[in-house]
């Protein structure tokens, strides 16, 4: 279908992905698809694709037997084996029993149905061609590399290993491995059989030959396998032997500009062949792209010969893959090769000349253009970051085509040739830069400073516009470079100062046309060939067709309603002039518009014209439309590129459409006419190929109707067995880069189609290939991703790179040029007249400077350091200056690399002083870069700048060393070591290291926080630890409050002995120990009588419980004595005042809710030691106010049992009066408060009785249980817990509290205490203010939910109006509020009544309402109950009580209980 094609890159890494069969046919593997190619003539064709991959062809091999040379096979990474017919270029058959990306294949020459194949997790698979069975062999569980048929016996084949293993297997067998030759220690990359069957060939010696004819006189006769191996050799083996009997090393051929690291070993690819009916000649690659023909009948250097020495340029510039060799009619063998360098090369093997070299492109063809001025050159815009300029229309070479990668390092996606300027090509890249190549000359390119945010989509010549123009006549340019980038914007460039900044010709739009709106972002442009107007493509669709050199809006063409993709106007060379003024223009929206502006651009009108009817329609393209071109030869016909996949020739004025091209594989993007022959259309596209073909060969006229070609071949590709965990890239080899601006413009949207393509950056005339795009490159391949470890044995082998690898390599050349060099050198050194041009040191006579005078040496190393830098090795020209004794030159140079060491600082100093200090201040520089800031630090203090390397240390949290530093360097005084101790424990206190943190504070005289720091931990270790610190470092205070908060927790922990010993060591502290003895004392005795639980405490010996009645204060005095020393004659801090004064500094909080019981001992523990302590200064007021507030506290917290069991200790006899027995003391209080104090101290005792006589009478309590006659919470004033007698006897389990036997005659006390009137008064108004306040809540409740909407219809406040103190449990609350008719009262009622009760409550004596009684109303019940069972309880006192009843006991719940006493 094509006349030349540009076929897609070999794919990388395999091992065999091409062959050759006996007519002259190769078959190559390209990303998915096999190109074929006749390499038999005198240069080569593409004839065809083998399409139907949807993965990367990782093998292929024809069928070399007689009648089947037509059949081939190949192999991909979705494990798929495809069999074609290359005549018909059709699929014949397919099978995927590979789980595994398929690694290697080979048709077996010897059985004409067999073929192998082998994958990456070691299965070997052979396939019967003629029945189609397949068997599966697992010889070894590794990772295949490649394997090979023998070429004799057809059930032996060799496989190769990544590990280096190399095993044969018999098929006919199972796949039983009958030899393992073991001696590569690396990836085994190719395996070759020899031609000759048996082992005589090689040997030359008799007694090798002698002992071979010995072995092989029998039946078996063996043969030889070549090896080739990533550990640099090649080994042939005897399978006869099973050993191997040769090693050869490959040389280390260094060529100018491209010095070769053999220790890097990912450099390699060592691809072996062994031609047919060469039994002695085995040909190779090498380390950068040779090709070596081994003579293995010679030894040392005679054994081997380099190919393509006859000329430069003949050898690729990369590693080699694959080789493949033929035997042709005319007796000529030819081998073919393909490498990383993206060349296919012919090579005669008779004269080792390269016959012809095939180019191909390893990326999408983004554009593509011919030259105006140089006939039939063709420039190449590809994605593999490369340019190509095609001689088309030479005839010893059709393939003619010279690479361009330097300074471009990205996609090439825009080119444009100078319309005057001879070999003078503008690129544009898919990052954003605009530079222009002199193609014929071997400059680097000029690059613009103005680099655009995103792809740049088009260039354009054309005439220079403002600011530009300004001055034309002073020398400028006559034409700008014009840039349309992915961010809309179009930048016009200088190409005589593309240095300078290009100017934005927006700013000139809007201004010359006054224009205030935004603009649509730009897309595409396109000059008229005579220049006087322009055409701008926009996002929206629009084009706008300016006046230059104003760039005055013309028209806007308002037909396309997508984004505009390409525009071209109508050549006007040899047309008529009607047609010059024809715009063709091209969308997303598949449809070609063509629009005639003559009338406009001849006669322009004064405002725009919009132009909404084009003058040709061009309809049949299926999807958007990227590229198009106009005939040169014709008039009005034009050719179109669209991403349906074709491209198509129209006729604009017959709106016909004339030819369809169909030879790519997906869309296309880009097009143009040749200028030479009127038939001829070159195309490029996605699919990696540039194509030639004509017009009058196609057989289809239109496009392809229906749905849109690329969307069915990319239905075809979304197979799910291709959705694999480990699926590849689909790049043939290829570092795939990401999409450019997606869905922005057809032709840099190309990747959306999940293609992929590559961004490698390099060519044929690359000196040294990236170091990462070869790793890359390998990842990519059919080779799992595994990590290598490097050879030990190699590394140490390793041979160092050459000072002077140019002029070394010099001395590797023909016998007869050295001789020729000996006769120079003779003749310069005895004045006679040299060769002319011969200057020692330069050119061709580099190597002669190492023998002529200095000056020749001299440029002998300046031609060494281009070398070098080039190669990137810039230490070497570091080590040759400093050779030339240029040492500062040499400093200056690393310093400006940032590859200063310590070999060259060492050596700085012969420098002189001054640039022995730049150079370490340059090196401190750089390892800072690097992280390495100790190592900095101590170049710092070779200078002497230890405060710098301080500062350094301390910049970088190295705060360790940095201490280290000055305690060593810096006087002891010097703040600097204090600044760095408090940063450092800033840092470890933030970061949790307390300790650590502590010890910096420490040193650096902080004791205080360093105590604090410790404290933060929070526990008893560290508190404990924190104390002692603290009381060390003479912080007295601080002492004394981190010890008193660690006895506290011990206390809380029941640890009383690790409390009180915590606080024993601090003497003003006694108080507190003090304090904790008496929470001890109590706590043992709650626990004794059984009202608290009895946890595992450790305490001591003193507060175990008496077998006797002792009261609790005298206990506390008997221990206080004996333990701490305290009485009533001790003084001083012993003093009873003195301790009674520091008892008062300590804080006693109020009651919350939810205190643990111990936390309330230790409190009301807390009063118990102030009484004990008024009770040694004979102060009765305070002595009894303290009694008085350690029962309260157990009382107010709701533990009813332990503040009467705590009462029942403080006075055995129920007189309150009497304080102690033992110690006679009796109560004399004077003051009104303290008599307070006592009377409601004994009333309490007294109710604590009643309840005790309540309990001990079992149908009086069976009764309460029931519920009968129980007074509930409005009976209690104050914050009387609700479930005081339920509490009081659940807390029992049922027992009586050490009640008193007896009958209920006699009460045993005086209870007309309980029946105060004033205190009944007050706890009645307290009553009463308690049921406003639950009014007034329920009130703004209601209100709040009615605000809401939450009330429902019906609802009435009275019905919702309720009050916790006004109803009961039992259901009666509703007759109870029919009783009282001040229910429904009004806020303002319940506030002023809340008013009066409160004025009442503040007219009461304090001493009252500071000192409560038990619930009044709530004794009363309790005695009237007592009256019915048993009537000696005074009448008098029942009279007393039913008086208080009517006249306080105004609550729902009390009259329902007090009913029947007072009916």
């Amino acid at each position: 279908m094509y006349e030349r094609s540009l076929p897609a890159s070999p794919n990388w890494y395999c091992s065999r992905c091409s062959d050759v069969n006996s007519d002259g046919l190769m078959g190559v593997g390209a990303k998915n698809i096999v190109y074929l190619i006749d390499v038999s003539g005198s240069s080569c064709r593409v004839e065809g694709e083998l399409v139907g991959h949807r993965d990367l062809v990782s093998g292929f091999s024809f069928c070399q037997h007689a009648g089947q040379s037509h059949l081939c096979v190949s192999s991909s990474n979705d494990g798929k084996i495809c069999y074609w017919d290359s005549n018909s270029k059709s699929l014949l058959r397919e099978h995927a029993a590979h789980q595994s990306p398929v690694s290697a294949v080979h048709w077996s020459p010897v059985d004409k149905n067999l073929v192998v194949s082998g994958d990456e997790k070691g299965v070997v698979i052979c396939y019967w061609f003629h029945t189609g069975d397949t068997s599966s062999f697992f010889p070894e569980p590794r990772t295949i590399f490649c394997l090979s048929c023998s070429p004799h016996t057809w059930n032996i084949v060799a496989v190769g290993y990544k590990d280096g293993m190399i095993v044969l297997i018999d098929v006919s067998k199972k796949g039983i491995v009958m030899q393992r030759l073991r001696g590569h220690d690396d990836e085994i990359h190719s395996l070759a059989w020899s031609p000759l069957h048996g082992e005589d060939a090689l040997y030359s010696r008799p007694e090798d030959s002698e002992a071979t004819n010995g072995e092989s006189a029998g039946e078996e006769k063996g043969c030889y396998l070549a090896s080739g191996s990533k550990d640099q050799t090649l080994r042939i083996w005897s399978t006869l032997k099973s050993k191997g009997v040769m090693t050869l090393k490959l040389p280390y051929l260094k060529k100018r500009g491209s010095a070769v690291d053999p220790g890097v070993k990912e450099r390699l690819w060592l691809n072996v062949h062994w031609p047919k009916g060469r039994p002695t000649q085995l040909v190779s690659s090498c380390f950068s792209g040779e090709l070596v023909l081994w003579d293995l009948t010679r030894s040392g250097k005679q054994r081997w010969t380099l190919l393509g020495t006859s000329s430069e340029g003949q050898n690729h510039s990369r590693i080699v893959f694959n080789m493949s060799s033929v035997h042709l009619q005319d007796n000529r063998q030819l081998l073919i090769s393909t490498s990383m360098d993206r060349d296919i090369k012919c090579w005669d093997l008779d004269s080792l000349d390269c016959c012809w070299t095939l180019p191909t492109l390893g990326g999408f063809v983004y554009t593509l253009t011919f030259s105006p001025v140089g006939t039939g050159c063709l420039a190449l815009g590809v994605g593999d970051s490369m340019i190509r300029v095609w001689n088309t229309l030479t005839t010893q070479n059709q393939y003619d085509t010279r690479a361009f990668w330097q300074g471009i390092k990205s996609k090439v996606t825009a080119l444009a040739w100078h319309p005057k300027k001879e070999g003078s090509l503008s690129f544009g890249t898919d990052d954003g830069k605009v530079g222009i190549y002199e193609v014929y000359s071997n400059k680097p390119p000029q690059i613009s400073s103005s680099y655009h945010r995103k792809t740049v989509y088009t260039l354009a010549w054309g005439p220079p516009v403002p600011p530009m123009s300004f001055g034309a006549d002073r020398g400028k340019s006559t034409y700008s470079l014009y840039s349309c980038a992915g961010e809309g914007i179009i930048l016009q460039h200088d190409p005589l100062k593309l240095g300078g900044e290009a100017s934005d010709i927006d700013k000139l739009i809007r201004n010359t046309n006054n224009i205030k709106h935004k603009l649509s972002p730009h897309t595409d442009l396109s000059w008229k060939p005579d220049g006087k107007v322009v055409a701008i493509g926009n996002e929206d669709g629009c084009i706008d067709v300016y006046e230059a050199p104003s760039l005055k809006l013309l028209c806007s063409i308002q037909q396309h309603h997508k984004i505009i993709n390409t525009l071209q106007w109508h050549h006007d060379h040899s047309s008529p002039p009607e047609l010059h003024c024809l715009l063709a223009s091209g969308s997303s929206n598949a449809i070609v518009y063509v629009h005639d502006l003559r009338s406009i651009i001849e006669n322009p009108p004064e405002s725009p014209v919009v132009v909404t009817e084009p003058y040709r329609r061009l309809c049949g393209h299926t999807d958007k439309v990227t590229d198009m071109a106009w005939s040169p030869h014709h008039e009005a016909r034009l050719v179109t590129a669209s991403y349906d996949g074709t491209a198509q020739v129209w006729d604009v004025l017959q709106e016909e459409a004339l030819s369809n091209y169909r030879g790519h594989n997906g869309y296309l993007l880009s097009v143009d006419w040749s200028p030479v022959d009127p038939d001829l259309i070159w195309t490029g596209g996605k699919d990696f190929t540039a194509q030639e073909w004509r017009v009058s060969k196609q057989t289809f006229t239109k496009p392809p109707k229906g749905k849109k070609m690329s969307k069915l071949k990319e239905k075809m590709k979304a197979n799910p067995k291709q959705k694999r965990k480990n699926k590849k890239t689909s790049g043939a080899g290829e570092m795939n880069g990401g999409p450019v601006a997606e869905g922005e413009k057809a032709v840099t949207g190309a990747e959306q189609s999940g293609e992929d393509e590559e961004d490698e950056g390099s060519s044929r005339s690359s000196p040294v290939p990236p170091a990462a795009s070869f790793e890359m490159q390998r990842k990519l391949s059919a080779v799992p991703k595994t990590k290598e470890k490097p050879d030990t044995n190699l590394l140490k082998k390793k041979k160092p790179r050459s000072m002077l690898p140019i002029s070394t390599s010099m001395d590797h050349r023909p016998k007869e040029e050295l001789l020729q060099d000996c006769i120079t050198l003779a003749s310069v050194q005895h004045d006679q007249a040299p060769p002319a041009g011969c200057v020692p040191g330069q050119g061709e006579h580099i190597h002669l400077g190492l023998f002529s005078d200095r000056p020749a040496l001299h440029r002998m190393f300046q031609s060494e350091e281009e070398g070098h830098v080039e190669a990137g090795h810039f230490d070497s020209v570091v080590y040759l200056r400093l050779w030339s004794g240029d040492l500062e030159g040499a400093l200056q140079l690393a310093t400006e690399r940032g590859e200063l060491n310590d070999h060259l600082l060492s050596i700085a100093p012969m420098a002189g002083f001054e640039a022995w200090s730049r150079a370490v201040e340059a090196f401190i520089k750089q390892l800072c870069l690097q992280e390495q800031y100790l190592k900095a630090a101590s170049h710092l203090l070779s200078i002497n700048k230890v405060y710098e390397a301080v500062d350094l240390l301390r910049s970088n949290k190295l705060y360790r060393e940095a201490i280290a530093l000055v305690k060593a360097r810096l006087p002891a005084d010097d703040p600097t070591l204090k600044e760095l101790y408090t940063c450092w424990a800033a840092v470890l206190e933030k970061d949790g290291h307390f300790s650590s943190a502590a010890k910096c504070y420490l040193a650096a005289g902080a004791s205080f926080d360093a105590a604090k720091v410790i404290a933060r931990k929070n526990d008893v270790s560290s508190l404990k630890t924190a104390a002692s610190l603290a009381k060390i470092s003479g912080e007295v205070a601080l002492a004394q409050s981190l010890a008193l908060r660690c006895a506290k927790d011990l206390a809380a922990a029941q640890n009383w002995v690790g409390a009180q010993d915590v606080l024993s060591s601090h003497e003003t502290l006694l108080v507190h120990q003090l304090h904790f003895s008496v929470t001890e004392l109590l706590s043992a005795m709650l626990e004794d009588a059984g009202v608290i639980p009895q946890p595992c405490t450790s305490g001591h010996a003193w507060s175990s419980p008496d077998e006797g009645h002792t009261s609790i204060q005298d206990r506390v005095r008997d221990v206080w004595e004996t333990q701490f020393g305290v009485s009533q004659t001790s003084a001083g801090r012993h003093g009873a005042g003195t301790l009674l004064q520091e008892l008062k500094s300590v804080e006693s909080p109020t009651l919350g809710a939810n205190v643990p019981l111990r936390q309330v001992l230790l409190y009301s523990s807390l009063h118990l030691t102030h009484s004990v302590l008024s009770w040694l200064l004979d102060d009765d007021e305070q002595l009894i106010k303290g009694l008085w507030q350690a029962v309260a506290w157990l009382r107010d917290a709701g533990h009813f049992c332990v503040s009467a069991e705590l009462c029942r200790r403080l006075f055995p006899d129920d007189d309150v009066t009497v304080y102690s027995r033992k110690r006679p003391k009796t109560l004399h209080l004077s003051e009104e408060g303290g008599r307070a104090a006592a009377d409601s101290l004994q009333a309490f005792v007294h109710y604590h009785r009643l309840y005790d006589r309540w309990w001990s009478n079992s149908a009086h309590d069976q009764k309460v249980h029931n519920g009968h006659s129980l007074p509930a919470t409005d009976f209690r004033a104050g914050d009387e817990p609700e479930d005081k007698v339920v509490n009081g006897e659940s807390s029992e389990s049922g027992k009586s509290v050490h009640s008193p036997t007896g009958s209920l005659d006699d009460l045993g006390f005086d209870a007309s205490l309980l029946l105060s009137e004033s205190h009944a008064a007050c706890q009645a108004t307290q009553r009463s203010v308690r049921e406003i306040q639950e009014q007034l809540a329920a009130m703004v409740q209601q209100h709040s939910r009615a605000q809401g909407g939450q009330l429902e219809s019906g609802e009435t406040q009275a019905d919702t109006q309720t009050s916790s103190a006004a109803e009961s449990s039992d259901g009666h609350g509703s007759t109870d509020a029919e009783k009282r008719p001040d229910d429904h009262q009004t806020l303002l009622s319940l506030s002023l009544k809340m008013s009066e009760l409160q004025k009442e409550l503040a007219d009461l004596p304090d001493t009252l309402k500071a000192f409560p009684h038990p619930d009044v109303l709530e004794c009363c019940l309790v005695l009237l109950h007592f009256s019915e069972s048993s009537p000696p309880v005074s009448e008098s006192l029942r009279r007393d009580a039913r008086d208080l009843l009517r006249k306080h006991g105004s609550g729902p719940s009390v009259l329902r209980a007090s009913q029947r006493f007072l009916t």
